[in-house]
């Protein structure tokens, strides 16, 4: 078993999770969230965010703006929903449970079968 195919898959498993988090902030375009993401080490690939933003639009989480740049051209910047909003409310809760669960699997001694 590769130990880097298993870590890509945690982190794939917890990308929804932080890109609701980053747009909690505020609005975003998506190389804002990828500099967000890659600042925390969350190595994601622009492949990897566009169809993840997209399902994340398409459940209705996520909504975007177009916005004019001085720099380019316009900018999409994603906006969580209403519903986005109370999505995350939920997965705080279940990663905090997560997160405490693990916490004790992992810190647990080794109990000896006598």
């Amino acid at each position: 078993m590769k130990i880097e195919n298993t870590k890509a898959q945690m982190r794939k498993g917890v990308l929804e999770y932080c890109i609701l988090s980053i747009l909690k902030k505020g609005d975003a375009y998506t190389s804002e969230i990828l500099s967000t993401l890659k600042s925390a080490e969350m190595i994601v690939v622009e492949g990897t965010i566009y169809p993840l933003l997209t399902r994340l639009k398409n459940a209705g989480l996520l909504t975007y703006r177009w916005e004019e740049s001085t720099s380019g051209p316009p900018r999409k910047y994603y906006v969580l929903t209403e519903n986005g909003g109370m999505f995350l409310k939920e997965l705080d809760k279940t990663w905090s449970n997560l997160l405490n669960a693990v916490n004790q699997v992992i810190s647990t001694k080794p109990t000896t079968n006598e």
